[in-house]
């Protein structure tokens, strides 16, 4: 197996939906697809879930899937003419309601949006190309002052800069859309629109254990509360298009640097998303600054990198990915690509799981092992080997499909679904068939094996033993 450590996630869309496309995608590198349920029918998603686990059930490997609920997108009403001009300067009036707007009125369809805002708040709208400043608000209506001006159509994007909005990261559409989900046994749940650590929490009474969680990290509250959301979450998305809309564009850079560093030291996967090779949409090559921002959040040590709109409405699909993965190999097989996680060494628990998972990173450097085999019921232990990006191919051997399902995002392993051995030697012999058969090595080869005795037992983790392929 030609091993890359960064996983690749795409998003299925028209371009992509169709089972020929989905295996494509998959064999020129894909390891997790992302539903998108802010476009498509259930039926439409059905499918595809369909697609994939028959690939996965071909190539005799994992792949996780993704449901990416919309979330609590706040539009703009419909206008008379289809659209307004906003001009520089002029006040423009925001009232409460779903009826037409027309000439310097906005209809907003949010009674949340009016009961936050104050004076000097700002709104930026359509993905930040236009922006207005609340100048007063009576609770019903808006006053506010146009800074960036523009042509406003019908049902645009609007976001809130500098308050936080009274209302749910989920919708009721979101609480039908993750039902389905769930029934359709996705690996994962994307909440968007996160403001706070109880729109986690929320999210958890529903989801339960059935799924992991992904918080997409696009709001500046977000921000300000990150550490109490990712001890909350399994995994977290730098959703880099609306903090992009909501922050300053320098900070985005900084806030996915601090993101990455915090859900490493966690042990949880961390994906960057949004505007990666977005020239591709059309273009069948990236431009150099987006090469060289996939090779960015590759050397920060993110687990996966994404595509949206590339793979999901792009007319180069699968070339994209076929990019995206030639971007990667080149970044991780950079010296200095091991040099930055070599020399950031981080914070440890004082748990067997860490102990093992530090000296898996030294042994791998120290005696160039190339692989290490760790056994997990949860996949927590297989994760706390990940967090230390050991030199050396992780295999993920776990007896429960949802668990592999999951290590498939995470950076570096290769999940495995296979039955718990019941001896020590057992395991050593199933090891050695896995090393040649399923991993690829050769006789001669170091390889090192982390397991629980007795096996099956949770947080067993006791065990760290180094061997050589026969």
């Amino acid at each position: 197996m030609e091993h890359r450590f960064t996983k690749i996630l795409a998003t299925i869309g028209p371009a992509s939906s169709s089972p020929d496309t989905l295996r494509l995608l998959y064999d020129v590198g894909v390891n997790a697809f992302r539903l998108n349920f802010s476009h498509g029918s259930h039926e439409d998603h059905a499918r595809s879930v369909g697609f994939i686990r028959d690939i996965a059930k071909d190539k005799d490997r994992p792949i996780c899937i993704v449901a990416d609920m919309q979330g609590p997108k706040l539009r703009v009403g419909p206008f008379k003419n289809g659209s307004t001009d906003l001009k520089y300067g002029s006040t423009v009036t925001l009232k409460l309601g779903d009826e037409d707007g027309d000439g310097d009125v906005i209809m907003v369809p949010h009674p949340e949006l009016f009961a936050a805002l104050e004076p000097g708040h700002v709104l930026k709208f359509d993905d930040g190309k236009l922006q207005v400043t609340v100048e007063s608000s009576s609770g019903q209506e808006i006053k506010a002052k146009v800074d960036v001006p523009g042509t406003l159509s019908d049902r645009k994007g609007l976001n809130v800069i500098g308050a936080v909005l009274p209302m749910s990261a989920m919708t009721d559409k979101d609480r039908e859309d993750m039902a389905f989900a769930l029934e359709q046994n996705v690996d994962y749940i994307a909440l968007s629109f996160v403001q706070t650590p109880q729109d986690v929490l929320d999210a958890r009474e529903i989801i339960g254990d059935r799924a992991g969680i992904i918080v997409k990290i696009e709001k500046p509250s977000a921000v300000e509360q990150l550490d109490e959301i990712l001890e909350l979450t399994d995994a977290v998305m730098v959703a880099r298009g609306d903090l992009g809309v909501e922050l300053p564009l320098e900070q985005v850079p900084v806030v996915q640097r601090r993101i990455i560093r915090k859900a490493r030291g966690l042990g949880k996967p961390v994906i960057v998303a949004t505007h990666m090779l977005e020239s591709m949409i059309d273009s069948p090559t990236p431009t150099r600054a987006e090469a060289s921002d996939v090779a960015t959040a590759v050397y920060l040590g993110t687990d996966a990198v994404m595509l949206s709109a590339e793979t999901a409405v792009g007319r180069h699909p699968a070339t994209a990915v076929a990019i995206m993965d030639r971007i990667i190999r080149a970044a991780e097989t950079d010296p200095e690509f091991w040099d930055y996680f070599r020399n950031r060494r981080l914070a440890s628990d004082a748990t067997s799981e860490d102990a093992i998972g530090h000296s898996v990173r030294s042994i791998a450097e120290i005696m160039k092992c190339k692989a290490v085999f760790g056994y997990t019921s949860s996949g927590s232990t297989v994760q706390r080997i990940s967090r230390e990006r050991p030199p050396c191919q992780i295999v993920g051997l776990t007896p429960h499909q949802g668990t592999a399902n999951r290590l498939a995002l995470s950076w570096g392993v290769q999940p495995l679904k296979t039955i718990d051995p019941s001896s020590f030697d057992e395991m050593l012999h199933h090891i050695q068939h896995l090393a040649t058969d399923y991993v690829g090595l050769t006789p001669g080869d170091k390889i090192m094996i982390s397991a629980g005795i007795p096996f099956g037992r949770p947080g067993s983790t006791d065990t760290l033993k180094v061997a050589t392929v026969d």
